[in-house]
């Protein structure tokens, strides 16, 4: 049995792409953990406010960063993708999934 790699490792042309949404993705994503941590420091007490559900604004804001760090991987996994396959000269397949 061979120990190879599954597939060879070239040069990637999407390497910049990536690397730009990655910066500007992240930026946002650190726009949005800066407004919770002001919050926090500013007036603390405001994350005692009941939003919704009984649940007051910390605990929504915690669980919004977390699924908007899960939305923001899905998103930049998608664009990836899609960068790729246009560069190796693939269809896309928009209206396929």
């Amino acid at each position: 049995m061979l120990h190879e790699p599954a597939s060879s490792g070239g040069r990637d042309a999407a390497a910049s792409y990536k690397s730009r949404l990655g910066v500007w993705m992240f930026l946002v994503y650190a726009l949005f953990y800066v407004g919770f941590v002001a919050i926090n420091l500013l007036n603390p007490l405001l994350m005692e406010y009941n939003l919704v559900f009984g649940l007051n604004l910390a605990t929504v804001y915690g669980f919004s960063l977390i699924i908007g760090a899960l939305l923001l991987a899905l998103i930049y996994d998608r664009l990836c993708r899609k960068k790729e396959l246009s560069m190796n000269g693939q269809p896309t397949n928009e209206g396929s999934e």
